[in-house]
């Protein structure tokens, strides 16, 4: 199945996005994800977050910005995550669902570089529908897109922080625009990051590879940005990184 070149898929990475394996597994939410503690999320207020996107390709460094914009009027949402590489582009993700007690219900998703890439949830049909020819998938409960998967992960720590100690492991279903995916995040602990934008306490969380030749992902998720990413770290087997740390926050 076709991909973005490894040079382009790093430079344009938005965070952890990897087109999945049409035979890879997709696992169930872990216990953290249950109905009872969906119905103790606390979604962010609406807010922009920019970044400075630090990387390195090779022995070439480069420096990018990017956003993530999350808007919410209480029953639907938008949220937009775009990065832009100086004489590359940019690459845009983009979530719109609805609002439930569940959290984040996704109704589409779009990946975009060159063309519009796309995942649809089908509730009536109880299905999930991929642009790229990856057949439907059945509609489990809870599942996320590549974009909402980071709110609702937010969204359930920031309801109940203590729930999530270091060392416990968080566990969801996220769509990618090849087929489904499962992320697993580890629970790092609290770390305090001096960041573009200022001093800012978080709580790391890692995601190790699921294969040899995966990236390894690590995102430190803010209280004082409503449990948004402050930082995120792709890091490859070769050494390779991108590296996209918070500058500043403005109304949407």
């Amino acid at each position: 199945m076709a991909r973005l070149t490894p040079l382009l898929a790093l430079l344009l990475a938005l965070c952890l996005c990897r087109a999945a394996s049409a035979t890879e597994p997709t696992a169930p939410a872990a216990a953290p994800a249950t109905d009872a503690d969906a119905r103790a999320l606390t979604l962010p207020a609406p807010l922009k977050l920019r970044y400075t996107i630090y990387g390195k390709v090779g022995f070439l460094p480069y420096r990018a910005g990017g956003f993530l914009s999350w808007t919410h009027d209480g029953a639907r949402y938008d949220a937009r995550m775009e990065v832009e590489v100086f004489l590359l582009g940019s690459r845009v993700q983009t979530s719109q669902g609805r609002i439930s007690a569940a959290g984040l219900q996704p109704l589409r998703f779009v990946d975009r570089v060159n063309a519009d890439r796309t995942v649809e949830f089908d509730y009536p049909r109880q299905r999930i529908l991929f642009s790229e020819g990856t057949p439907p998938e059945p509609l489990s409960a809870g599942a996320q897109d590549q974009l909402s998967v980071f709110i609702q992960l937010g969204a359930l720590i920031g309801a109940a922080p203590q729930r999530y100690p270091a060392g416990s492991v968080i566990t969801l279903a996220a769509m990618g625009i090849y087929g489904p995916e499962t992320w697993r995040f580890n629970v790092v602990g609290e770390e305090s990051l001096h960041l573009p934008g200022g001093e800012v306490r978080t709580l790391r969380l890692s995601r190790p590879p699921a294969r040899g030749d995966d990236p390894s992902a690590d995102i430190w998720l803010a209280p004082s940005l409503g449990w948004l990413p402050a930082r995120i770290r792709l890091s490859q087997p070769n050494g390779d990184y991108i590296d996209q740390r918070w500058r500043g926050s403005e109304t949407p």
